[in-house]
């Protein structure tokens, strides 16, 4: 892998990184467990491991911004995952500073070949 490709791939991962909250708190609506998120927000195209999210979605629940459960289905616990009242607030807060980024980013980037 060539010094450019490494560059690249850290900062993809960087800026990766720094949307999942917000991926995560979109898709939560409807109580989800782990694997069907991992699921939907793949289809969405933002693939994420287990190992991500699972840690991330402990951490959101710690801060409030998503509620769990546990549910046995077919003989088999699963936690889902719900977005809380304050989660869709500071999911709405997000949302904002998100397109107002996307606004600047595609300006800057307009220019750009």
């Amino acid at each position: 892998m060539s010094e450019t490709e490494k560059i690249v791939l850290n900062v993809q991962q960087e800026m990766k990184r720094g949307t999942l909250v917000l991926a995560v708190l979109t898709q939560t609506d409807e109580a989800q467990y782990g694997y069907s998120l991992i699921q939907a927000l793949t289809e969405m195209g933002m693939p994420i491991e287990q190992n991500t999210l699972y840690p991330l979605m402990r951490r959101l629940e710690k801060q409030g911004l998503l509620d769990s459960i546990w549910q046995v289905e077919e003989n088999r616990p699963r936690r889902y995952y719900k977005i809380s009242e304050l989660g869709r607030d500071v999911r709405a807060v997000l949302i904002e500073e998100w397109q107002t980024l996307e606004a600047t980013m595609s300006g800057l980037i307009g220019g750009v070949k």
